[in-house]
Order: structure tokens, then sequence, then C-alpha cells
């Protein structure tokens, strides 16, 4: 054995919502249990995002008649991806989901409901989106933390995990740890649990497995450079979906606030600064982050009108994007010309006239409209317009080191480190080899469950 401060039954890297849940679920399984977070207050992905998580079969859903199951989810997943995700993780994810939730709702305390606002949509064919009413990622990780410290489960702060120590089969007996200052700390474990995020902020990373969003805004947390990843592979770890991320096209600009899904479902519809629509925004939540890039100075423009605004208006991102000022109102088409920075010239306005009066008779006629859009009972923006500038992001990966149904880190001839773990952005997901396959809320829906998987399944090894 390597010479180590301490040694600790499980470790957990990554102080997110897959390392808070995993922790909390290695110890409520009888486990002795360490959280390394790299940052002095904990954040991550997590506190960046709605704070949504996708489960089916939950008793929220029951309690308000919505029917749904894991084989749904499931299916769900594998339409979505086509078929090209890895069946074993999206099965596991769609089975215990649900189950994951109502524990933590249960048992732990977190308070998850139904958010009904949110309508199955993007690949979704029910409402399965939980939340907590009125509140955020930021939230989720302060909620979690305080549950960690009711349950006096030590965290350690300001520490980054600068290597893994294994022995030559692979099996871990530790890792180094680095401070701020520089200094470093050895801890040895029986089992780790890496849940130390994805590889969003590592621009070479980026460049090598997805080069057609090396040039797309990182709307994500800044520590998210792969070391999880690297030093995984680095044990003889298989790497899965490299190519894989949340790309999202709505990223307020200069704001930086994401305009919510809804704003689009209800109705929106995105524009160039020709007035010209040039995608279906309700295909591909994720996928529209390339079209709007492909748009002149890489940008568009969401138009809705004040009915589909209340209709969002109960979510934190609409709340801040009027404390903000970052929703602005055209009466007419010179107001609209001024705010998109056009000439309000009658090319301009034949063009968005032309635009909306297009999806409006699509619309009417029950047709899809050019763009393959079927608007069903929506109705496209009316005048006055509400307008808000976006500009496309990368939010987070999807692709990272190989797992199986329990969490355990695979090998490339399909065999098993001995007791390594990976969740969250640290684990290959269920999003296909793409940006295509994302279904909404999949990012932190499967972080929270392969969190949990992998501290049940930890804290067995450890006592047995």
């Amino acid at each position: 054995m390597d010479n180590f401060e301490f040694t600790v039954p499980v470790l957990v890297v990554g102080g997110g919502a897959c390392g808070a849940v995993a922790a909390l679920t290695a110890h409520a399984y009888g486990a002795e249990v360490l959280l390394a977070e790299q940052d002095a207050t904990p954040a991550g992905t997590t506190s960046m995002s709605q704070g949504l998580m996708c489960a089916a079969g939950t008793k929220a859903q029951k309690s308000l008649g919505i029917e749904d199951d894991a084989d749904t989810f499931y299916a769900d997943i594998l339409a979505k991806t086509k078929g090209q995700t890895d069946p074993i993780i999206a099965r596991a994810i769609a089975d215990t989901a649900g189950p994951c939730l109502d524990w933590l709702t249960d048992v732990i305390g977190y308070p998850f409901s139904v958010d009904t606002g949110f309508r199955a949509a993007y690949g979704h064919s029910r409402q399965r989106m939980h939340g907590w009413d009125g509140h955020g990622g930021a939230d989720m990780i302060q909620l979690l933390h305080q549950k960690l410290a009711e349950r006096d489960i030590p965290v350690l702060l300001q520490a980054r995990l600068a290597d893994i120590i294994a022995d030559e089969s692979g099996r871990v007996q530790g890792v180094v740890l680095e401070r701020p200052d520089g200094s470093q700390e050895r801890v040895g474990c029986e089992t780790l649990i890496l849940a130390s995020g994805g590889f969003a902020a590592n621009h070479e990373m980026v460049a090598k497995n997805m080069p057609e969003a090396a040039n797309a805004r990182h709307n994500g947390h800044e520590g998210n450079r792969g070391d999880g990843i690297l030093l995984g592979a680095k044990l003889g770890a298989a790497l899965g979906d490299m190519g894989s991320y949340q790309g999202y096209a709505m990223l307020a600009d200069p704001s930086g606030i994401t305009v919510p899904p809804g704003v689009i479902v209800e109705g929106g519809v995105l524009v160039n600064k020709h007035g010209d629509r040039f995608v279906d925004e309700t295909a591909d939540i994720a996928g529209m982050v390339l079209p709007v890039m492909a748009q002149p100075d890489g940008q568009a423009w969401v138009l809705y009108d004040a009915v589909i605004e209340e209709k969002t208006a109960y979510t934190l991102e609409v709340q801040a994007m009027r404390e903000y000022g970052a929703i602005r109102k055209a009466d007419n088409i010179e107001a609209l010309a001024e705010i998109i920075g056009a000439p309000p010239t009658s090319e301009l306005a034949s063009a968005l006239a032309a635009t909306l009066d297009a999806a409006r008779a699509a619309a009417e006629s029950g047709q899809p409209d050019a763009f393959g859009r079927v608007w069903g009972n929506d109705r496209p923006p009316q005048w006055p317009l509400h307008v808000t500038k976006v500009g496309g992001a990368i939010y987070h990966t999807q692709g990272g080191l190989q797992i199986d149904g329990q969490a355990r880190v695979l090998r490339p001839d399909g065999t098993a480190l001995p007791n390594l773990f990976a969740g969250g952005g640290a684990a290959r997901g269920v999003s296909g080899p793409s940006y295509w396959g994302y279904l909404p809320a999949m990012g932190l829906g499967s972080a929270i469950t392969l969190g949990h998987i992998a501290g049940k399944t930890a804290a067995a090894l450890v006592k047995s």
C-alpha cells in the first residue's frame, strides 16, 4: 500500500448533485463516506441548471394522474438517440430514476414535485420533469449539502483531484488531492466514485471530440476540465460517446440567462437578423445550437408575445429576464428592426410578415409548416412582439468513462475495474454519440440517478 494520510471506505470526488447524492446514498446504506470538492463553495454544473430531473413512475406523477413508467421512459431514450445509446446504462437510468427521486423525497427530504408547466416535448412522451417549485439548481446544491451536514458526512472543500493511485490490477488505493496553494494530500480509499464533472471547459478536449462546437460559448462550470475522465483513462478505462453534449440555442445575449424551453413550446419562434425563420424550433432542444450559430453573426432572436410570456412566468429564468431587461417589446416592424439592428426596410418587413403568416397558416391548417413544425393547438406569436436576443452555447458534455448498469467503470474488454465508479459528467451518459440525442433534464437526471446507483453499489462493496 502507498502511504496515505488516512483512508476512508468510500471516497466521492465532486460535490455537485451526482456526488452529493452518491455520498448521501452510500451513507444511508451503512458506509463511511468522505466527499472531496474542488471549489470553496460547492456549485458545479448543477448550480447553473434549472434544477430539473426527469424520472418516470414517481409518486408525484401518480398523485397528478400522470401515467408513466420505466419502460416508456426507456423507449423515449432509445427513440431520441436513434437506438445509438448504451442500452444497459439507459435501462438502469430508466428503471432507477423514479425510485431514486422518491427516495430523495421521502428519506432525504428533498421537495421534488412535477413541473406541470413543462409540457411533454423534445422527446419526452410524458410530463416527467421534477423540480423544486420556485427554486433552481443553486438551491438544489445548497439543500443537498445541508442534508450532508445534518448526517455528519464530511466534505473536504478546495480539494481538486490531481491523481488516482492504483495497483497493477487497476484497484484504486487512493488519490492525490491538490489545494489552492499547490500543496497536496494523499487520501486512501477502499472505493472511489468519480463525480467530478465533464470536460466542456477544456477547449482542447472539446475541439478534439466535438469540433462543430469548438467556437460555441461555454455556459457551464469552469471546473469541468475532464480531470476524472482523463485520470480514469490512464487507469485503463474505456470511454464512450465523447462527441455527445448538451448544446442550447437560447442563451440570452448579453445577460447570459437561459431562455426556458417553454417559451418555444408554447408558440415562440426563432428568426435571424433578416427576419427569417430557419429551423423547426421544437424538433431538438440541443440540436438548435448549430443552426443558430450558422446564422449571420451567430445570433438569433426569440419572438413570442404576452400570452406566451405569462405561461412561462413561473420559471426563475423568465423572472430573471424581466428583472434584467432581457425582454424587449416591439409594437411594429420599425421597433423590431431597431431591436434586431437592421434597417427597417420593406424587405425586412416583408420577410418578417411572411415568416409569421406562414407559421399562422400552418397552425390554422393543422399541417406541418415548411420547417416540419407541427403546431397542434399552439399559435405563433401576435403583435406586439416580445423579443430576446440569443446565441448558441455548450452547457455540458455527455460522454465520459464507460460504465455498466451498476455505475462500475469498465475497461475496453468490458471487464470492470475493481473498485472504481463514475456518474454525472465523468461518465458516459445516455444521449447517444452527438448533440441530437439529448433529452431535456437528462443531464441532471442521469447525474442524480447514477450517483444514487454508485453510492449504493460502493457501499455494498465495502461492506462485503
